[in-house]
């Protein structure tokens, strides 16, 4: 925690707001005080006079002058977010939760498997994963989304991330559920580009993303491919409102999503009849 207030947000300025698909924006924000988190933890981020709401960081943990948050419009809240501008003042509090293990990663392949703003803690984890890419036998990253249009991040992997590809173990799978005529690569469900993987199953970590319903249908087919449950690793999204553990509004069974999660193995959650709620 990066202030002894738990509750008390760090001014941050917008310093850019990124249009990514109709209804995706990346907010790029500079706090005025210095803050760090780790892959799959979250923040509270506050729109002064609205409301606050958890996000996940989608820039890299080892840039700390500014945090990028990839936010979805779904309500009153995300909707002021996507109104803001170059210069307006939010807050931000945390970060809250714990991240992705990555040395339980180490030596192994590690398949990531995002669907739409899914890919946010994704993007967090591949370039954390960059950092270090001496620790891994080899990275995966199946991308899905509905349409070419909803595809976030999308110029950021044609015109860099694939080019990974020719200097480091690292490889790419996209696809959309409905293409059109500019589209060259896969068509489908994500659950597709699981398909004929040249992986090691024996010697890797699945971590998937995305809605409930992809996530739920990915994991399925990564036990059918042969994934132990405790080699999978879920990044869960519930209504996270105080981040500390009081609400109890973020509660899967007896866990807690802002303190036990949001990075649970399926293992751990998978006998909660919540789980996919």
């Amino acid at each position: 925690m990066n202030q002894s207030n738990i509750y008390e947000p760090i001014r941050c300025t917008v310093d850019g707001v990124i249009e990514e698909s109709p209804a995706i924006k990346t907010i790029v924000l500079i706090p005025e005080k210095q803050f760090s988190f780790e892959a799959g933890q979250f923040i509270s981020m506050t729109v002064p006079d609205v409301g606050e709401a958890p996000f996940t960081p989608s820039s890299s943990p080892f840039k700390t002058e500014k945090i990028e948050v990839t936010v979805m419009k779904t309500g009153l809240v995300t909707g002021a977010i996507h109104a803001l501008k170059k210069g307006d003042v939010v807050g931000i509090r945390g970060p809250y939760g714990k991240p992705y293990p990555l040395e339980n990663f180490a030596g192994k392949e590690v398949l990531l498997v995002g669907g739409g703003v899914g890919l946010a803690p994704l993007r967090s984890l591949f370039f954390s994963l960059l950092h270090t890419i001496n620790a891994y036998e080899k990275i995966t990253f199946c991308c899905g989304a509905k349409t070419p249009a909803d595809y976030i991040y999308k110029n950021q992997i044609l015109d860099e991330w694939l080019r990974y590809s020719e200097k480091m173990p690292v490889s790419f799978r996209i696809t959309v559920d409905k293409k059109d005529e500019g589209w060259n690569f896969m068509e489908g469900l994500v659950t597709t580009t699981l398909d004929n993987l040249d992986i090691k199953i024996s010697n890797s970590v699945a971590v998937v993303c995305g809605p409930p319903v992809m996530m739920r249908f990915t994991t399925l087919k990564l036990l059918d491919l042969g994934y132990s449950d405790s080699d999978i690793y879920l990044s869960m999204e519930r209504k996270m409102y105080c981040a500390v553990g009081h609400c109890r509004h973020c509660l899967i069974g007896p866990y807690f999503v802002c303190k036990d999660g949001p990075v649970f193995t399926y293992n751990a959650i998978r006998n909660e009849p919540s789980v996919w709620a």
